[in-house]
């Protein structure tokens, strides 16, 4: 998630929507205000060899800005709070920078195909498993981890079902997509993305020739409002 006061933009990271190599891509342009979260060890080398900035930013700067929880973290586990994360919703960024500041800013984020996605998830998720040892597909949309790609996805850039931010990209045209958002932002050159998070899927298939009937209707059902409000087909 990034927070950008030097091209006063607000980019509302989902997942498995390409997300972190935007967020990388993006690091190259901000200021040293800008708020940045931080990425695993292996994003963050990638960060540093495009040149992009490191996280910045997202810790609070003194203790009235610590939560209840924030301080029980500190005090019985000796972890230093976080005030912005990397998946906030826009409900709790808003809270965080105040209404002012959130309508002033343009705010973007991604999303994608829900039936392609959940695919995608589902063997992100079982990479290290064997074959045998992997849950079937149906058993796989009644987990918490489809339930994440809920949280983390339509419920977190809207607000009491109506959307949040001012342009939602689409993963299947992204690169079209931000290159009109760089514009409008004025950024200097276009977004080049760097690959992460990739090459860990072996089964290459089209999701339509992976789902099944049962399933193609589970993930509709689970999906339906960002179906609807993007109009994805199956």
């Amino acid at each position: 998630m990034i927070i950008s006061h030097k091209h006063q933009f607000v980019f509302l990271k989902t997942t498995k929507t390409a997300g972190t190599s935007v967020e990388l891509a993006l690091s190259r342009f901000c200021g040293p205000n800008d708020i940045i979260t931080p990425l695993s060890s292996e994003e963050e080398q990638i960060r540093r060899e495009i040149g992009g900035k490191p996280p910045q930013n997202y810790r609070p700067t003194s203790f009235v800005q610590y939560t209840g929880r924030d301080l029980w973290k500190l005090l019985s586990r000796g972890k230093s709070p976080r005030r912005y994360r990397e998946h906030m919703p826009a409900s709790r960024i808003r809270r965080r920078v105040g209404h002012e500041t959130w309508n002033q800013y343009f705010k973007f984020c991604i999303t994608r195909n829900p039936w392609d996605r959940v695919i995608s998830q589902y063997y992100w998720r079982q990479r290290n498993l064997r074959q045998e040892e992997m849950p079937s597909i149906m058993e796989f949309l009644d987990s918490k981890h489809t339930q994440s790609l809920l949280r983390k996805g339509f419920e977190l850039y809207t607000l009491k079902g109506q959307v949040a931010v001012d342009r939602v990209c689409r993963y299947e045209s992204l690169g079209k997509d931000l290159e009109e958002v760089r514009k409008h932002l004025g950024l200097p050159e276009p977004l080049e993305l760097p690959k992460a998070k990739s090459g860990t899927r072996k089964d290459k298939r089209h999701y339509s020739d992976v789902l099944s009937e049962a399933e193609k209707d589970r993930i509709a059902d689970l999906f339906r409002d960002e179906i609807e409000l993007m109009g994805y087909r199956f």
